[in-house]
């Protein structure tokens, strides 16, 4: 189905010409593969429109994957939890199976924009987008969450962690591949995880910094961590270097204060008038990773010394 795009944004005019609606995923693949690389997936459009609207996004055709079935679902496979490409953040939020088994997500997808962006903008799109502070990616990141990607020619996973390749690029291609669904183990019960976000303002506003922890305890020892980071770098990232260091160790103030001064190592955040000098968010690294640390592990029942 077709329709006139300028009449679905109060008669601005945009430079697409074309706007489809398919009835299933093949039928989405189709209209991507057949364009050439000229057309885009929308969905809740939070990002897609404001590119349009700047001249940022040069495309001639919008691909509506709204209304496909089978993407708008959030549901545990095991000891796994799958969401699907069309779920929003508003829905993760309010997800009982999210807040209880990933509350992280949960935590970082109530976080986003505003109630009206949250109840549209999918977390498939704030992962293509590729942004380094994107409040869904840092904790997915945490979670070690992967990615199932489609084309015309088949499906293929990817580990989140291998997805981000540089400031608004990804391992997708946003003209012929759709993210379809992302996949994580559910949090045990000697797990737990945080969700850390310093701005200037509750809502609608740029983050400063972000932080997502998993945490597995050990009795009295952290038994392994999950540490991500944005915007530090140009794309989120797993900070490798403090969660070895904290891998086995007794949980005490004093692990998890060396743990945050390991992970300065790798952060490299530039100076900004938006988000703040580097050298002070690189101290509010430090802050931020013994913080999330303390909270996951106290979800995760183990109280730091």
């Amino acid at each position: 189905m077709a329709l006139a795009f300028e009449k679905l944004h109060w008669h601005s005019k945009l430079e697409v010409a074309e706007y489809l609606v398919p009835a299933s995923l093949t039928e989405a693949l189709d209209m991507l593969a057949s364009h050439g690389g000229k057309a885009r997936v929308i969905a809740g459009g939070t990002d897609v429109i404001p590119e349009l609207r700047s001249r940022k996004l040069d495309v001639s055709v919008l691909v509506d994957v709204s209304r496909l079935p089978d993407m708008d679902g959030i549901e545990a496979d095991g000891d796994d939890i799958v969401i699907g490409g069309g779920v929003t953040h508003a829905a993760a939020a309010a997800s009982p199976l999210i807040q209880d088994k990933a509350s992280a997500l949960a935590t970082g997808c109530g976080w986003v924009g505003s109630p009206q962006i949250r109840n549209v903008a999918t977390l498939a799109g704030n992962l293509v987008s590729g942004q380094p502070a994107a409040d869904a990616s840092v904790p997915l990141l945490a979670l070690d969450a992967e990615v199932t990607i489609a084309s015309a020619k088949g499906e293929r996973v990817v580990p989140l962690s291998e997805f981000f390749l540089g400031l608004g690029q990804t391992a997708l291609d946003p003209g012929r591949e759709i993210l379809t669904s992302i996949r994580f183990q559910a949090l045990a019960d000697n797990q737990g995880s945080a969700y850390l976000r310093l701005a200037k303002r509750k809502a609608l506003n740029l983050p400063i910094l972000v932080c997502a922890v998993k945490a597995t305890a050990d009795g009295g020892n952290i038994a392994s961590a999950a540490i991500a980071l944005g915007p530090v770098a140009p794309v989120p990232f797993r900070e490798r270097a403090a969660e070895e260091f904290v891998a086995g160790k007794p949980a005490t103030m004093e692990t998890l204060t060396q743990a945050g001064e390991t992970a300065t190592a790798t952060c490299n955040p530039r100076d900004s008038l938006l988000r703040g000098s580097c050298d002070y968010r690189t101290e509010m690294v430090k802050v931020f990773v013994r913080r999330g640390l303390t909270a996951a592990l106290a979800q995760a029942g183990c109280t730091v010394k």
